[in-house]
C-alpha cells in the first residue's frame, strides 16, 4: 500500500471544507471587532511586494548589466581595432548566462541576502571570479587563448564586478527601505491561542531576522476557557474565528497559520469552512505535531514546517502578467471603443435628462467596496445606485436607449476606465455584483454558500460565467449558483490564455443578448 501524503490528506480535508457546508462571511452586516483587533486593522499598511518578482527582476537586471558592460567594452576597444567579430558577442552572452546561473547557485537571489552587505559582496566576488576562470579554462582547451584580448577580459572582469557591487548596494538600500515600510512582511494571524500557539510564535520569532519575513499580527481562538490565552507569546488575542473574515477585509493579511494539532481534525474543518473564501494562504503548522510525513510534503517558513491547505490565487508573476494584460489590452480596447462610447453618450443625452455616467457601489477584491462606472440606462430620477431592485424585462425605469445598451452590454464600456486608470477591475474575472444585489428578498451571500469566494480575485468586465450564458437578471437560485460555480472554476483554472479565450468569446456571447434587460 502506498503511503498517504500529507498534502493529499490536507487537500482532501480542504476540499471537504469547500464543498460540504462552506460558511459565508456576514460582510454586508459589518461585524464589530474587538478594540485590539481594530487597533491592528487601523494601522497604515502598504501594499506588499512579492519576493519572487523582486528576485526575478534582479536576475534580469544582472543579465542586462553584465551583457551591456561586456559589449560596450568590446565595441569600444576590440571592435575598433579588429572589426566586428560575432564570436565575441556569443562569448559575452554565454558568460552572462553562466554568471546568472552561478549567482543562483550561490543563493544571491534571496531577498534576505539582498539586505546584507558583506555576505552578498563576498558571494558575488566568488561567483563572478568563477565565471571568468571557467571562460579562461574553456578558451585554453579550445586553443583560443591567444585570440582573446587580455585587456578586454581584464577590463570586463573589473568593471563588471564594480557595476554588480554598485547595483547590489543600491538594491540593499531599496530592500531595507521596503522592509521598513512593511512591504516585504508576510502579515500573519495565528489560529490557536494556547501552548501550541506559543511554541509556534516563539519558533517564528527565533529565526525572524535571518530566515523569514513573518510578522505575527495576533491570534484568534473560539475557546473562552483557560485553554485560550489572552496573550500568546506576547501576541494579543484579537477575537474568534468568525472575526477573521472582517479583520482580513479591513487590513492586509497574507497568511493564516493554524497552530492546532492535526488530531483536532473536526475543529480544523469547521474553521476551514469559514475561512476558505479569503484570498490568503492558509497553512497548518507541523511544528508541534508528533506525526511526521515525507519531507517534500512540507513547505517551510524558515525552518518551521507547515502543510499547505489553501493558496491565494493569482500571485507573484501571475499577478504581474495579468496586470500587464489588463493595462495593455484594456488600453487598446478603450482607444478602439472611444468613438462608440462618444455615440452612446450622445444618444443618452438626447434621449433623457440627466448625467451620461453613473457610479455604482459593487464588491471588489476581498469584498472591498469599489465604485464602478456605467452608462446611465435608467431614468435619472429612478436611478438605483445600490441595485436594491433588480432590473426586469420591460422594466419601466429603463430608457429607450438604456434598453438597447443593456441588451448589448454597451452600458459596461465605461468600466474600461476602472481597468486602465483606477485598477480596481480586471478585463476578465467574476462580474462585480452590487453590494445590495438580491435574489427576491435575500442578499446573494444568503442565497449561495461560499458566495464570497468569488472575490478572492479582482472582478472583471467579462467572465467565464458571462460567456456561458449566466448574465443579466437573477430571478432564480440556479442563476446565482451557476454564476458562483463558473466563477470559482475560473479562479482555480486561471491562465493568460484562458483570459484571452474568454475575451475573444465575449462579443459572440453579447450578440445573443440573453437575460439582459
Amino acid at each position: 500500500m502506498e503511503p498517504i501524503s500529507a498534502r493529499s490528506m490536507i487537500e482532501a480535508a480542504a476540499g471537504a471544507a469547500a464543498t460540504i457546508e462552506p460558511n459565508r462571511p456576514m460582510v454586508e452586516r459589518r461585524k464589530r471587532l474587538s478594540p485590539a483587533a481594530l487597533a491592528v486593522a487601523n494601522e497604515k499598511v502598504q501594499p506588499a511586494y512579492s519576493p519572487i518578482v523582486i528576485a526575478g527582476l534582479v536576475r534580469l537586471t544582472d543579465f542586462v548589466l553584465i551583457a551591456a558592460v561586456g559589449i560596450a567594452l568590446y565595441l569600444g576597444y576590440v571592435a575598433r581595432r579588429d572589426g566586428l567579430q560575432w564570436e565575441y558577442i556569443a562569448a559575452i552572452l554565454g558568460m552572462t548566462i553562466t554568471a546568472v546561473i552561478s549567482f543562483q547557485a550561490a543563493d544571491l537571489y534571496e531577498v534576505q541576502v539582498f539586505r546584507g552587505t558583506l555576505k552578498q559582496v563576498t558571494r558575488m566576488i566568488s561567483a563572478w571570479t568563477l565565471v571568468f576562470l571557467l571562460f579562461i579554462g574553456a578558451s585554453f582547451l579550445a586553443k583560443l587563448g591567444g585570440e582573446v584580448s587580455r585587456l578586454w577580459l581584464s577590463s570586463f572582469y573589473l568593471l563588471g564586478l564594480a557595476v554588480l557591487i554598485a547595483e547590489r548596494l543600491v538594491l540593499r538600500n531599496m530592500v531595507r527601505h521596503w522592509a521598513r515600510q512593511g512591504r516585504l512582511d508576510r502579515r500573519t494571524i495565528i489560529v490557536g491561542s494556547d501552548a501550541n500557539g506559543e511554541k509556534l510564535i516563539n519558533a517564528l520569532r527565533a529565526q525572524q531576522d535571518d530566515d523569514t519575513d513573518i510578522r505575527v499580527l495576533g491570534v484568534f481562538d473560539d475557546r473562552n476557557d483557560s485553554r485560550a490565552l489572552a496573550t500568546c507569546a506576547g501576541a494579543p488575542k484579537l477575537g474568534k474565528i468568525d472575526d477573521i473574515l472582517e479583520f482580513a477585509r479591513r487590513t492586509r493579511v497574507d497568511l493564516v497559520l493554524f497552530a492546532l494539532p492535526i488530531s483536532a481534525e473536526t475543529r480544523i474543518l469547521d474553521m476551514l469552512k469559514k475561512l476558505w473564501v479569503l484570498p490568503v494562504d492558509i497553512r497548518l503548522s507541523a511544528h508541534t505535531n508528533k506525526l511526521r510525513f515525507r519531507p517534500r510534503a512540507y513547505s517551510y517558513l524558515g525552518n518551521v514546517p507547515t502543510l499547505d491547505v489553501f493558496e491565494a490565487p493569482i500571485t507573484d508573476w501571475d499577478q504581474v502578467t495579468k496586470r500587464l494584460f489588463d493595462h495593455v489590452v484594456g488600453g487598446l480596447i478603450l482607444l478602439a471603443a472611444a468613438p462608440v462610447m462618444a455615440l452612446v453618450a450622445l444618444a443618452i443625452k438626447l434621449d433623457s435628462p440627466g448625467p451620461v455616467l453613473f457610479r455604482q457601489k459593487r464588491f471588489g477584491f476581498n469584498n472591498e467596496r469599489i465604485d464602478v462606472f456605467k452608462f446611465r440606462s435608467l431614468y435619472h430620477h429612478q436611478a438605483d445606485p445600490t441595485a436594491s431592485k433588480v432590473v426586469t424585462k420591460n422594466d419601466p425605469r429603463v430608457t429607450r436607449v438604456g434598453r438597447f445598451i443593456r441588451r448589448t452590454s454597451l452600458d459596461e464600456l465605461p468600466q474600461f476606465f476602472n481597468v486602465v486608470f483606477k485598477g480596481n477591475l480586471s478585463l476578465v474575472g467574476p462580474r462585480p455584483h452590487a453590494v445590495q444585489g438580491k435574489l427576491q428578498s435575500r442578499l446573494f451571500d444568503e442565497a449561495v454558500d461560499g458566495y464570497f469566494a468569488r472575490h478572492r480575485v479582482k472582478p472583471g468586465i467579462t467572465g467565464w460565467a458571462q460567456i456561458n450564458g449566466w448574465r443579466g437578471e437573477v430571478d432564480s437560485e440556479e442563476k446565482i449558483q451557476k454564476r458562483v460555480e463558473f466563477d470559482l472554476y475560473y479562479i482555480e483554472n486561471w491562465s493568460v490564455l484562458f483570459d484571452l479565450f474568454i475575451l475573444l468569446k465575449t462579443p459572440w456571447a453579447l450578440l445573443k443578448g440573453e437575460n439582459a434587460y
